[in-house]
């Protein structure tokens, strides 16, 4: 399998960079092809021009490589930090200006309509995993899950990738190295279950 990692967040001694690397590691453990983006190490420019909205098509060559990486992948995971109840802008952006009609997502005509949306995405398996500083049961209570819809629905749900699997460290800033190494071996956990290896087939 090819297997996009996208990885948004600045600091390198992260638990997010830590959860990528487990997760890299896993991967090319079970064979597969890994194709990583760490979008702050990148310099990825978040912000939609004008030409490239109104343009059909990818306008900045960068851009159109991604769009075509994403586009043709078997899996996709993406690690990023929950800021203010939502992602990282400069990965909103990277959505903005990669997840184009005509490269994950097509629009049907319909009768009387403006058209439905039609995923195109090859990856039928995509893994999110989010880090908050928040504990879970403050979190639950004061703010709720908004991004839990936003990747499963309005993101992956629109271009065609049906199993969507998210994971939530929660209380991160207050963990000790011990949980940390318990929750990178979830990861690790959970990539093989969901990226198993060749001839490895999934648990029921």
């Amino acid at each position: 399998m090819r297997v996009v990692v996208v990885l948004a967040h600045p600091n390198r001694s992260s638990l997010n960079h830590a959860i990528a690397d487990r997760a890299i590691t896993s991967l090319h453990q079970n064979g597969h092809d890994v194709i990583f983006h760490d979008l702050y190490a990148e310099n990825f420019d978040p912000i939609l021009p004008a030409n490239e909205m109104m343009s059909g098509d990818f306008v900045d060559p960068q851009i159109r490589n991604y769009g075509d990486e994403i586009a043709n992948a078997d899996g996709i995971v993406v690690v990023h930090p929950i800021w203010w109840g939502g992602m990282p802008a400069i990965l909103k952006g990277w959505i903005d200006r990669v997840f184009r009609p005509g490269c994950v997502y097509a629009f049907e005509e319909v009768e009387g309509g403006i058209g439905v949306p039609v995923g195109m995405l090859k990856a039928r398996k995509i893994a999110i995993f989010n880090t908050e500083n928040t504990p879970l049961e403050m979190s639950e209570e004061m703010y709720g899950d908004p991004l839990d819809s936003i990747w499963k629905k309005n993101v992956f749900g629109v271009c065609g990738g049906r199993d969507v699997f998210r994971r939530v460290f929660h209380g991160v800033i207050m963990s000790e190295d011990l949980e940390r190494k318990a929750w990178l071996a979830e990861v690790e956990d959970h990539i093989n279950e969901f990226f198993p290896a060749a001839g490895m087939s999934q648990a029921a």
